[in-house]
């Protein structure tokens, strides 16, 4: 039996984002951001947050459990915020402690209403801004 979907928002730090998406990838889950696309566009001191929104199930692979698939939104280098998708095995997501009160929940929640989706925030790039966000070596 497939557990309930939480109507809960998580915050999580850049490390443990960096950690959710190297084990999407593992998994082989198809909404995930590249490690490395994170790496370079992601604040480090930032705080992310994740909703779930569906229940995923793959049928082709039982042995992966069952995950949600949730909206993300992402604090970049330059302090913007942008929406994505990230699909998370439910065990992993219950390991996430809930330190969100409920009026910041709903703050977060519109906020995620308001975002530009990754798609958008990348168009709007210009050659400046993506040298601006990139890190010196």
């Amino acid at each position: 039996m497939t557990p309930a979907l939480p109507r809960t928002i998580r915050a999580l730090d850049t490390d443990k984002l960096l950690d959710l998406e190297q084990e999407a990838a593992t998994c082989g889950f198809s909404q995930r951001l590249p490690v490395d696309w994170v790496h370079k566009h992601v604040g480090t001191g930032a705080t992310h947050y994740l909703f779930p929104s569906l229940v995923q199930q793959l049928s082709h692979r039982p042995e992966v459990g069952p995950q949600w698939r949730c909206r993300l939104l992402l604090t970049v280098r330059t302090g913007e915020q942008i929406l994505s998708l990230l699909d998370v095995l439910h065990t992993t997501f219950d390991t996430i402690p809930e330190t969100l009160d409920a009026a910041s929940k709903t703050n977060i929640a519109g906020r995620m209403e308001q975002a530009l989706s990754m798609r958008e925030w990348t168009e709007q790039m210009t050659p400046d801004s993506i040298a601006e966000e990139t890190p010196a070596s």
